[in-house]
């Protein structure tokens, strides 16, 4: 659930800015909606966190080893000289690409010092090299005195004693240092570059006391945002008694707001209780039990945060992100690994009597719903159902296992006429699991919009689906199996479904809009009459985006199966048999993190897009996050 808040509004006197913060912060309920602050205090805050991350990330890139404990201003003096060492061997790099590149050019004409060039100069002759193409070289005037110094197939270099102001062109540009310096001064910069890298590297012992650091800072950049963030204004400035306060906005849990009462009475604070609106950026907490809150780590990883005003659908996201893992992954065996890795960590949390962290948690479940869904379709490791003993093959679904792939199964109605088989059944399987999920979204509608008419909008918009769904599996699955003209125990099914979406669409066009006039809500779908049209076309693709899991699912067992086929002939010889273990790990480690890709991609889109969009989520919101110690 999504906790209750309320919105309250505290006035202080000015000068008692830092008091009231201070005592709010050991308070720890009041979310505070302050987001920008000023002052010289602050820019300094800032610039010590930029210094002190900058400095972690550079050292972060060496071995970790034993911490020292130290002062925040020893931490900062740490990262002082690291980001000077860094600067420095940003100069030291710069300068090793400047010279690299300058060799590169000089690097046809050997070693040159350019002092005995200047020597020549004193005693009156004035030398100059050029380098031009070969058939320019040749067309030379003859009055042009040139000594040829080397040559290519395509391109000449001389020698002038006199400069030729028509070939300056060509002139070759002399360094301000030899050849055999830049050399030498490239060594040094390398060497000081290895010296730097070291020097960082010592400081490893101090990244814990800088993290340390960075937290007390944030914290105290916290503090100073809100304090110069606040509002001031002056009561009857045209009284000599005038009083300057300061306000500021936030909000609070429900339950807590007798604490902050009693706490705003104690400390003589003006407080302001109002109710949140539609316009007032809530911050969003949500409450639920032990086993659905062990969805919070993949909705924190997504960022996904539903809004004030939304729904808390995590329950219903983690019922569903666990089919669709189990059926994107497939196979029981990748199951009972996913399983493995992470027992690991809960035994051992479990041993040393620590909390067992959620994430492993939530991946026991994935690991577990795989295997589930790889012994109903009896898919394990890529192997065929010939490989498997006959106990596996015994606790498999016929209508979806692989053991019956080839078969043809018969529904009553078509009396042997049409069948479906075992890819059709998963596709209708997939495309129930859209029914019910996007039908629990209209539900959760129907149930807010309890009392007024706009549910009748939500009850066509499940009249729709069911007459689309039936729509989908003609089109898609068997149009023979689901024809138009099916009559099931005299009841026209085909006839029904055109029905359904027909009511369905009128309910929806006349009530989806209400807001307490059905006139208004029909002309606001006239209005946007290509909206609504296009609403019902989105309905289909919805259901038939589901197919996607069937999908994905068989590309991994394909993919897994090709792996055991290329790595199966290599086993039988003893030589070749550590090449064929590497193919398997290799491909099957591969598969298993393609498919990872797949519920992001896929999994994970049909919960935040298609589910959602039939909730009218945005996931617009942000978190509650009380100004605390």
């Amino acid at each position: 659930m999504i906790v209750p808040m309320k919105k309250v509004s505290l006035i202080i006197r000015e000068n008692k800015k830092n008091e009231t913060l201070k005592t709010l912060r050991k308070l720890g309920i009041v979310h505070i909606e302050i987001t920008e602050g000023s002052g010289e205090r602050l820019t300094l805050l800032q610039e010590q966190m930029a210094l002190l991350e900058s400095a972690i990330f550079a050292i972060g890139k060496t071995k970790k080893s034993e911490q020292k404990d130290v002062s925040d201003q020893e931490a900062l003096s740490v990262a002082t000289k690291v980001q000077a060492l860094c600067e420095e061997k940003k100069q030291c790099q710069a300068e090793k690409i400047a010279l690299s590149s300058e060799l590169d050019r000089l690097k046809s004409w050997g070693d040159i010092d350019p002092s005995s060039i200047r020597d020549l100069e004193s005693k009156g002759y004035e030398v100059s090299f050029y380098e031009m193409p070969k058939n320019e070289y040749e067309s030379l005037a003859d009055d042009v005195e040139t000594v040829r110094l080397d040559a290519t197939k395509s391109t000449v270099r001389f020698m002038l004693l006199n400069p030729d102001a028509s070939l300056s062109g060509y002139r070759l540009t002399m360094p301000l240092i030899s050849t055999v310096e830049m050399k030498q001064r490239l060594c040094e910069l390398t060497a000081r570059m290895d010296e730097i890298d070291e020097t960082i590297a010592s400081n490893a012992c101090y990244i814990e006391s800088i993290k340390r650091t960075i937290q007390a800072a944030e914290k105290e950049s916290l503090f100073e945002t809100y304090a110069t963030g606040m509002a001031d204004e002056e009561l009857s400035p045209e009284s000599e008694k005038s009083i300057s306060v300061s306000y500021f906005t936030g909000y609070i849990e429900t339950e807590n707001l007798d604490k902050l009462k009693e706490t705003a009475a104690g400390n003589s604070w003006g407080l302001l209780v109002e109710e949140p609106s539609e316009e007032d950026n809530v911050p969003t907490k949500l409450k639920n039990n032990k086993f659905v809150s062990l969805i919070y780590p993949l909705t924190d990883f997504l960022g996904t945060v539903p809004g004030y005003f939304e729904y808390d659908i995590s329950g219903w996201f983690l019922a569903f992100i666990l089919i669709f893992f189990g059926i994107i992954f497939g196979d029981g065996g990748y199951g009972l690994f996913i399983c493995a890795v992470a027992a690991i960590p809960i035994i051992k949390s479990l041993v040393t009597k620590k909390t067992v962290s959620p994430m492993f948690l939530l991946i026991g479940l994935f690991g577990l719903s795989t295997v589930v869904w790889g012994t109903l379709t009896c898919t394990w490791f890529g192997l065929s159902p010939e490989q498997l003993p006959g106990w596996i093959k015994s606790l498999s679904i016929p209508l979806i296992s692989n053991v019956y792939g080839d078969k043809i199964w018969y529904p009553f109605w078509t009396n042997g006429a049409a069948g479906l088989t075992t890819a059709q059944n998963l596709q209708i399987f997939c495309f129930s699991l859209a029914l019910i999920q996007l039908t629990v979204a209209h539900v959760k509608g129907a149930i807010r919009n309890k009392g007024s008419l706009k549910m009748l909008g939500d009850i066509g918009s499940i009249l729709q689906l069911f007459g689309i769904f039936y729509l989908v599996l003609s089109l898609v699955v068997n149009a023979e199996v689901f024809s138009f003209g099916l009559v099931i125990g005299g009841v026209p099914i085909g006839t029904v479904a055109i029905a359904l979406i027909a009511v369905g669409f009128v309910l929806s066009f006349v009530f989806s809009n209400y807001e307490g006039s059905i006139v208004k809500s029909i002309l606001s779908s006239c209005t946007n009459i290509v909206s609504v049209l296009l609403g019902v076309v989105n309905v289909f693709s919805d259901i038939v985006s589901y197919i996607r899991l069937w999908a994905v699912g068989l590309a991994g067992a394909a993919i897994s199966a090709t792996v055991n086929e290329l790595a199966g002939p290599l086993l039988g010889n003893f030589l070749f048999m550590i090449v064929a273990i590497v193919l398997l790990v290799f491909g099957h480690g591969l598969n298993m993190i393609l498919n990872v890709l797949s519920v992001i991609v896929h999994g994970i889109r049909l919960n935040t897009l298609e589910f959602s969009s039939h909730l009218d989520m945005s996931w617009s919101g942000h978190k509650f996050k009380p100004f605390k110690e």
